[in-house]
Parts: structure tokens; sequence; C-alpha cells
């Protein structure tokens, strides 16, 4: 960085809005709260079911039918969260993949933007800014709670545009790993992948100092001696 001109810096410094412009919203609260909701719908509805089961063993039959019923609710409501929790899901699929291929692009941008706020430390830069979409908004996180006995609907329309906004983004990531860097001789191909995803951490074990050496008592030093010398009288 420190070799490289104001321009170049100045440009990889605008690459950060850039970037951070095509991330996919992030979900993972949403994604938790959903997950959370499914596993207790469907917890209940097997207590509910075999409630059922118990109440038409003993020929309770209007206590089973109510049962049974409760027992399809929760099952429509497991159901519904469960596509919820499909859509989420892949949104943070998605922005794990972004976050990876603008790791390093994002990382060098911060990197100009410190450079140059050290060559010019009383010219004022604005600050960097995220331009990715911000958190859900409280309407939209409460239209995730379902009601019970209540018909679950079609999803909103905020989850709507994020499963469609997952195939837009599908297009892009898969263009920009399709780029590649062309060869000067146009007989040998292309140099490889242009964007190269940021390179994950390794899982080699990590370095460590040698154990301090603990030194034997002298009990035991005697006993070792001991047990040498009855050895070399047997021999």
């Amino acid at each position: 960085m420190r070799r490289m001109p104001d321009g170049r810096l100045l440009h990889l410094r605008d690459t950060y809005p850039i970037e951070t412009a095509w991330a996919p919203q992030y979900v993972g609260n949403e994604l938790r709260q959903v997950r959370a909701a499914a596993l207790e719908a469907r917890l209940a509805g097997i207590r509910v079911g075999v409630q059922a089961a118990a109440a038409a063993n003993r020929s309770d039959h209007e206590t089973a039918g109510r049962q049974q019923e409760l027992a399809a609710s929760y099952h429509a409501l497991h159901e519904a969260y469960r596509q919820r929790e499909t859509v989420f899901a892949t949104i943070m699929a998605d922005h794990a993949d972004w976050d990876a291929a603008t790791r390093a692009q994002r990382h060098l941008a911060v990197a100009a933007d410190a450079e140059l706020r050290r060559r010019h430390p009383g010219q004022h830069y604005p600050p960097l800014r995220p331009a990715e979409p911000g958190p859900a908004t409280p309407s939209q996180h409460a239209g995730l709670n379902l009601t019970m006995g209540e018909p679950p609907g079609e999803t909103g329309q905020w989850i709507t545009d994020l499963a469609a906004g997952h195939r837009t983004f599908a297009g892009r990531l898969a263009n920009l790993q399709s780029v590649t860097i062309p060869s000067p001789d146009p007989e040998y191909g292309d140099l490889g992948q242009a964007f190269l995803p940021w390179p994950r951490p390794g899982r080699d074990a990590i370095l460590q100092p040698p154990k301090p050496d603990i030194p034997p008592s002298p009990q035991v030093l005697h006993r070792a001696a001991g047990r040498d010398a009855d050895r070399e009288a047997a021999d």
C-alpha cells in the first residue's frame, strides 16, 4: 500500500461501497427465530398426537377428535415455519458466499483508506460505510410470529423479495466467478480465475512451545537405580 500512488488508493477505497452494495441481507436472527418456532410446533404436535391416541384408547372420542384437530394445526404451523426457514437458510448461505467472494477486495479498500489517512492526516475523508441492506424492520420481524389456530397464509412480501433476490445474487456470483485473466498468448488460454476467494484459515496444528521437563523425585530415582542394579546382578 505504501508504494501505491494516491489515485490507486482512492480507487481501491471507492470499491468498498460497491462490493457491499450487492450483499444479501443478514437474516441470522430471523433464521434462529423460525427454527426455534418450527421445533416448538413440531414437539407440540407430537405431544398432542400422543394425547389424542391415549384418548382414543379410552374410547373418549370427543377429546380425541379435539386433540387431532389441534395436532393438525400444529403440523400446519410447523410446515409454515419450515418454509420460512428454507428461505432464510438460503439467504444466509448467499451471505457467506458473498463474504468469501468480496473479503479480499473489502480488506484492500480498508487498507487503502488507512494509508490515505496516514499520508494526509489533515485531509478529511468520510468514513467507510457499508451499503449492504440493513436488518429487518420491526414490522417484518413481527410478521414471523404465526398465531396458533389461524391459517398461516402466504409468506409476506419481504420473504418473497428475499427469495427473488437469491436468484439475482446467484447469477451475479456466477458471473464474478467466471471472469478469467486473459493470457498474452491467445493460443495459451486464460491464466486462471480473476477474482480468487479469500483463503480459508488452515486447519494445521497450532505450534506450541515444548512442555517443561518435570524432574523426577529422589524416591523415583532411587527405585530406578535399584532396578538397574538388580538387572546387572541378574546378567
